[in-house]
């Protein structure tokens, strides 16, 4: 859908895109990020400002282990373009591909089968089950993915060890501090080892300190060769990405 104010997608200081997406590509292992020319499309770049692009239909490309943030006001399209991204809806025009799937063109089961094994998500609010414990939380999605007992283990301590919880896996929600809920949930959305990791405003529950934490758990993260997309309104938290 158009909108009528932009959507301004950082990837770091001096280089950021400003534009109206009509075709995105994710996922593409050793494509130069790009913006391809199509028609009348106008670019104009200089360093540490925004590139500017017209109403014209172009494409970006985001590839493996890339971190980009999307900014912009309430309105610009941010939670509409993470809701494409993450499969829960279908643009009305233009194409999103995903590891070279067509994704508008794929059913409500296969999309599913698409957010289960390729999108981590994780939220502003936790979204964390009140009565299981931080390994149960992390746990839940293998459960639902039929992965055996031993298995599910293994994989629940490897994701804790990377987000720094393993001595909190005994823990209940309520026994934790904010910034400690919030690498639950980043550690539940690594646990099926996906392609993308999609975060919707991680540090908008958090103090700045506690944020800074966050952020630099996504950064540790993607050096290991995660990809992080998020959304923030905050230009301190954007400038995380690279």
């Amino acid at each position: 859908a158009r909108r009528d104010r932009d959507l301004l997608l950082h990837r770091g200081a001096g280089r950021s895109l400003r534009s109206e997406l009509d075709h995105l590509v994710l996922g593409e292992p050793g494509v130069a990020q790009q913006v391809e020319n199509h028609g009348r499309l106008g670019i104009a770049e200089q360093p540490r400002q925004d590139v500017r692009i017209g109403a014209a239909s172009h494409r970006l490309s985001v590839p493996e282990r890339e971190y980009l943030a999307i900014m912009g006001p309430s309105g610009s399209g941010k939670s509409t373009l993470m809701n494409i991204i993450g499969c829960l809806d279908t643009p009305s025009s233009g194409s999103y591909v995903l590891k070279e799937r067509e994704v508008s063109r794929l059913d409500d089961d296969e999309l599913a089968e698409i957010r289960s094994s390729e999108i981590g998500f994780v939220f502003q609010t936790f979204n964390l089950l009140p009565r299981m414990t931080t390994f149960q939380n992390v746990e839940l999605p293998l459960i639902y993915g039929h992965a055996p007992r031993a298995e599910r283990a293994d994989r629940v301590w490897q994701v804790l060890d990377a987000v720094g919880l393993r001595e909190r896996a005994n823990h209940r929600p309520n026994e934790l501090s904010g910034g400690q809920r919030q690498r639950v949930a980043i550690a539940r959305a690594l646990i099926n080892g996906p392609s993308i990791i999609l975060a919707d405003e991680p540090t908008g529950n958090l103090d700045s300190n506690t944020g800074e934490e966050i952020m630099q758990v996504f950064g540790k993260l993607n050096r290991a060769g995660n990809t992080i997309i998020l959304v923030t309104h905050e230009q301190y938290i954007a400038e995380h990405a690279k």
